[in-house]
């Protein structure tokens, strides 16, 4: 049995160098955050550095769990996860609609395509006040703002992912006497889900850019108005945990379009990302 044990943890170490020869990321990511921790931690009083300007990341795990611990935190949170997920629904949908139509239909294309490209041109932060006089301090105007943020990648990627089907099959399907639903369905839309993924990949973290942006503007709650207070209070360190909780926020949202990616569009390689 002994020497079972023995075979089997020989074994998994070989498998565990061999992942680590073939991905060195998974040691080298990890190596890079404790290194750059550990010189963050001592250079800052080393170099004189006043708290108040940069804090250590001592003091930023401290504060970070000291509003982990907090009720009302949890709350700020849920506003800015609800309202960055309903204006990314907001914007994949208006995108979906208008992209397919744009790369269907030429006329469609010919009469909407510089309004889009015009609009895309406005910086969106200095919407951001009007949509908080249009629509309120509540939800909605932050809905919005994340909707508008989001809508424009998606929109690029679908368009040119359902144009970069096969002329060769959709010819083929043709001749066959298949019709542009049946063509649109079997051909294009699996073209293009890869693309529309690398769109999702980047819509979802600029929709919590948006949310934060439009908290920043007018709101009550959320995790933009939380960065607001810490700052007004000169807690530094509560502003950078509050950094900490968006940053793992866009990696999760990150890592869940990914793992979806991965198991609907399975058999296409990755696509560059196109909007971006």
């Amino acid at each position: 049995m002994k020497r079972l044990m023995k075979r089997l943890r020989k074994r998994r170490l070989r498998v565990d160098l061999r992942d680590l020869r073939e991905r060195p990321e998974l040691l080298l990511v990890p190596t890079v955050f404790v290194v750059t921790m550990l010189a963050w931690e001592f250079a800052v009083p080393a170099f004189g550095i006043d708290d108040y300007v940069l804090p250590r990341p001592s003091q930023i795990f401290d504060a970070l769990r000291t509003q982990l611990a907090d009720p009302l935190f949890w709350g700020h949170l849920k506003v800015t996860v609800l309202e960055s997920g309903y204006g990314f629904l907001l914007g994949v949908a208006a995108a979906l609609v208008l992209g397919t139509a744009i790369s269907q239909v030429r006329l469609i294309e010919r009469t909407f395509m510089p309004y889009v490209v015009a609009f895309q041109t406005v910086p969106k932060v200095a919407l951001a006040p009007l949509f908080v006089v249009w629509f309120g301090f509540g939800m909605t105007s932050k809905v919005v703002m994340a909707a508008v943020i989001s809508f424009f990648p998606v929109l690029v990627n679908v368009i040119e992912g359902l144009r970069s089907a096969d002329a060769d099959r959709i010819q083929m399907l043709m001749v066959f006497g298949a019709g542009r639903i049946q063509v649109f369905r079997m051909v294009r839309l699996p073209s293009a889900l890869p693309f529309i993924f690398a769109g999702l990949d980047i819509g979802i973290v600029f929709s919590i850019l948006g949310a934060v942006v439009g908290e920043f503007i007018g709101a009550k709650e959320g995790l933009g108005y939380l960065l607001l207070q810490t700052n007004y209070n000169f807690d530094i360190a509560g502003m950078f945990a509050v950094l900490v909780v968006l940053s793992v926020l866009g990696l999760i949202a990150h890592f869940i379009i990914r793992f979806a990616q991965k198991r609907l569009v399975f058999w296409a390689e990755e696509n560059r990302v196109i909007g971006a």
